[in-house]
């Protein structure tokens, strides 16, 4: 320590930088801008009477002074880093979103490409027989249990990460969510409805799975992603009007 203070030590802070505290051996301490320690003095800019002081070093307590600045440069440096990350991660999702086409439709980055999911057609299976529905067109009303569905037991849209991000633009105002589609012989089962007599009124029962979602520009664009990883199986983005059975659908598979 004696061979410290015989020599020069010089430990500057930019004037623009937080305040320091210069601590003193009695437990006190002076906010100060920057210090200098020069042989057996400390000279200090101080920041509450904005002049230069100075102080014997044999008053001021250097060693929690240097390690009290020491952890809070760390910490200053490390609060830069991330927010260099976060602007580079912003960055790079700026660049991601301007490459999603304005068409509404579900989409992924894949390999720094845009791959756009089809619309699947769907059927509604009830007691009267199967019906192939057209985009956006709600089910016939006839009283009694329905399932619509998917034909195939499998999707042709394979997707090859357990959480994976997609683009979703909405065609309008409504709901919308990722399904577990339950495969049967020839097709694949999206949800269940029940018409109920009288009040023509329309249950329906899907398995939804729980996912993020993040609000883009406007608002009819989001990323989304499951919240947990998916196992592999049968799935689907539902883009849908509550008790109308009124549906889009974009079907995927996790292998």
């Amino acid at each position: 320590m004696r061979r410290v203070l015989l020599g020069f030590v010089l430990f500057l802070l930019p004037l623009a930088a937080a305040n320091v505290k210069l601590y003193t051996t009695d437990g006190d301490f002076q906010l100060v801008r920057e210090y200098q320690v020069n042989g057996d003095r400390v000279r200090y800019y101080s920041a509450d009477r904005n002049e230069w002081e100075e102080i014997p070093v044999s008053l001021v307590d250097l060693k929690k002074t240097e390690k009290e600045a020491g952890a809070r440069q760390a910490d200053l440096d490390r609060r830069a880093r991330e927010f260099d990350a976060e602007e580079q991660a912003a960055r790079a999702e700026r660049a991601e979103l301007a490459k999603i086409p304005q068409d509404s439709g579900v989409y992924r980055i894949e390999n720094e490409a845009v791959r756009t999911f089809p619309v699947a057609d769907i059927t509604v299976h009830t007691s009267k027989g199967r019906s192939i529905l057209k985009v956006l067109t709600p089910v016939p009303i006839i009283a009694g249990k329905a399932t619509v569905e998917l034909n195939g037991e499998h999707s042709a849209n394979l997707v090859s990460e357990n959480r994976p991000e997609f683009y979703f633009r909405l065609s309008k105002q409504q709901s919308f969510g990722l399904v577990q589609v339950t495969p049967g012989k020839g097709i694949r089962v999206l949800e269940e409805v029940e018409i109920v007599p009288v009040t023509k009124e329309n249950l329906e029962t899907r398995t939804l799975v729980p996912i993020f979602t993040k609000q883009l520009d406007g608002d009819d664009f989001y990323k989304v992603w499951p919240q947990e990883p998916l196992k592999p199986g049968e799935y689907a983005w539902i883009e849908y009007t509550e008790s109308k059975i009124e549906l889009r659908v974009w079907d995927f598979r996790i292998e």
